[in-house]
């Protein structure tokens, strides 16, 4: 049995983002801004050329609004994103496929369920050493797994493991969907339980793990936080919208993708990258592009 030293899942709609405002604009022959698109074919070129990049993909929420916004209307959309930025979605996708990775386009989920429903199958695969999640997105924090799954935030150079995550966040794993349910997430819309801080959120949670667990009276509280009681009495009145919230901040693990592991593996860029890059007018990057196994 061959051992996969490593999967590489990657959130797209992230790497688009960061490479729009990071990489320097640039104009396709056609008069298009693509400087998003270029940049994150750069970074994608990047990963590839690394020793141990072999089993890759790539997932981006095609459209903003996702099965959340059924459970919630103030759930995250696509208002507000610069029209130049959310023009470039489709050719990232294209870029994706272009330089042969395995891409999800996300409609009805979004792409980090899609990054989280493999990341649980390649850590479910024996032969896999470790999976690491392209992303400093907080949400995927709730994926990692000791030093099996782990997070990378790739511009800081900076791998999380499941004790980095609970330097960072004060809580394990398992309790990052609570901790989001309790302090909200502006930029998903999740309005969390008012008063309910950072600090005071990861000291409860700490010791009870999950929303559910926390005793609807301070005076039963097994810990100590400053406004323990004005706390528990919030917590009380918004006990619904907290188990909402933790619905819209949990990742889904079964989305139905159709790849194994083994077809993560890969091979080479399509045939289709060079009339790409030349559409984009991004012709030298074809001097960059990585070959398999070297």
């Amino acid at each position: 049995m061959s051992t996969v030293p490593k999967v590489h899942l990657v959130d797209g709609t992230y790497e688009l983002y960061r490479s729009f405002y990071g990489a320097p604009a640039a104009t396709a022959p056609d008069g298009r801004e693509v400087g998003g698109v270029r940049g994150l074919l750069a970074s994608l070129g990047s990963l590839l050329r690394e020793p141990g990049t072999t089993h890759v993909a790539i997932a981006f929420d095609t459209v903003i609004e996702s099965f959340r916004n059924e459970l919630f209307a103030g759930y995250k959309t696509g208002d507000g994103i610069d029209p130049v930025l959310w023009a470039q979605f489709p050719l990232a996708e294209q870029a994706a496929r272009a330089l042969g990775l395995v891409t999800w386009s996300m409609v009805e989920f979004e792409a980090d369920d899609a990054l989280a429903t493999m990341a649980a199958r390649a850590a479910a695969d024996a032969r896999v050493q470790q999976v690491v999640v392209c992303t400093p997105d907080k949400d995927l924090a709730q994926m990692v797994s000791g030093t099996r799954v782990v997070q990378l935030d790739r511009r800081k150079k900076v791998v999380i493991d499941e004790a980095g995550v609970r330097a960072k966040f004060g809580v394990g794993p398992e309790s990052i969907p609570d901790l989001l349910a309790l302090t909200g997430d502006d930029q998903d819309g999740i309005p969390g339980v008012p008063k309910w801080g950072d600090k005071s959120a990861a000291t409860v949670l700490a010791h009870y793990r999950h929303v559910e667990a926390i005793p609807l009276s301070a005076a039963q509280w097994q810990v100590g936080v400053r406004g323990a009681e004005s706390l528990a009495q919030n917590l009380a009145a918004h006990r619904a919208e907290a188990t909402l919230w933790k619905q819209l901040a949990t990742l889904r693990a079964d989305v139905p993708l159709r790849e194994s592991v083994d077809e993560l593996r890969w091979r080479g860029a399509s045939p289709d990258l060079a009339a790409f890059c030349k559409t984009i007018g991004y012709d030298s990057f074809l001097e960059r592009v990585p070959v398999p196994g070297c």
